[in-house]
């Protein structure tokens, strides 16, 4: 298999490790699963055009979709670590291209486009990574993974065979945490709200890390946690993920 790893703008610019993490908790899955793959990373590729898509800026959204077809479309499956911009790429692009010149390529692609902790769970068949993480987590569901891209319970799958890991669950852990790309600038006083509605829930559980497949989400949780002083971190799944690997590398 050819895998295109995929690596969205939001993590490219902020968080590059995260792309990285997952890249090494895909090594460990390919050694277990023992599948033969070989993993690729497109230097040309860009955004998916979400946020234009969001904001109302369809030309634009299509144009950078149109590109990102042709990044991705000779690869087995397409791999990342952002369920919200699959969700775009499998949602959207259809309405964007329907009975377009690109048509028929969307489709294809939106079959082998995933998140990576879906590829690992129902692709790979890999739950069990065999690290350690001793540390009490909690998990913030993103809106965007539950609603647009499906993502079920697969990150939890995969957190609760992390040795050490307490995972306990906040209350109200599917509540949108408030980013919402644009929404937290337009309306940053809902947004604000949102956000402290979310950290105390995690607070509550006495966890030391929130945990999400949405490194949006966590930067947004995070400059809240920063601002206030807050006994709390937040680690995206891949990251935790590969540090649990760390001693068995």
């Amino acid at each position: 298999m050819n895998i295109g790893l995929f690596i969205p703008c939001f993590i490219d610019q902020l968080n590059p490790d995260t792309g990285f993490s997952m890249l090494t908790v895909l090594k460990r899955a390919q050694e277990i699963s023992r599948s033969q793959m070989q993993f690729d990373y497109n230097p040309e590729q860009t955004c998916c055009g979400q946020l234009a898509f969001n904001s109302g800026f369809r030309d634009e959204a299509k144009h950078l979709g149109e590109k990102f077809i042709r990044d991705f479309r000779h690869y087995d499956y397409v791999v990342g670590p952002s369920a919200s911009c699959i969700g775009m790429v499998r949602n959207y692009y259809a309405q964007m291209f329907y009975n377009s010149a690109l048509h028929n390529e969307n489709n294809y692609l939106a079959k082998k486009i995933y998140e990576f902790s879906d590829f690992l769970v129902n692709v790979l068949k890999v739950k069990k990574l065999g690290g350690t993480f001793e540390a009490r987590v909690t998990m913030h569901d993103a809106c965007s993974a539950l609603r647009e891209y499906g993502l079920k319970d697969e990150p939890v799958q995969l957190l609760k065979n992390v040795k050490g890991i307490e995972l306990i669950e906040m209350k109200d852990k599917d509540q949108c945490c408030g980013f919402g790309g644009t929404f937290s600038i337009k309306h940053e006083a809902i947004s604000t709200a949102m956000a402290e509605q979310k950290v105390e829930h995690a607070l509550d559980t006495g966890a030391q890390y929130i945990v999400s497949t949405e490194a949006s989400c966590l930067m947004h949780l995070q400059s809240f946690i920063n601002k206030h002083n807050l006994d709390i971190k937040t680690l995206h799944l891949a990251d935790l993920l590969a540090k649990s690997l760390e001693q068995i590398q």
